[in-house]
């Protein structure tokens, strides 16, 4: 009965030092290449929008080719 019990755990001892060391080689996620922030494009293009006197349909369609292009002046 003894000799059953230090086999148990041993088996979970290895276990879990195992499972401790391919927990510990796992890479960290990368990080992405070049972050674009949505929100600042979006502002950019709205106020080349306002900039130009855009409203409406013309101002939706400008809107949508900026954010397309990054936000760069047109």
């Amino acid at each position: 009965m003894r000799f059953l019990k230090i086999t148990v755990l041993s088996a979970c001892a290895g276990v879990l030092f195992s499972t401790s060391l391919s927990l510990a080689q796992t890479p960290a996620p990368a990080a992405p290449a070049a972050p674009t922030d949505k929100g600042a494009v979006s502002k950019a293009c709205s106020d080349q929008a306002n900039a130009k006197g855009l409203h409406g349909k013309t101002r939706k369609t400008f809107r949508a080719q900026c954010k397309k292009a990054g936000g760069k002046p047109s």
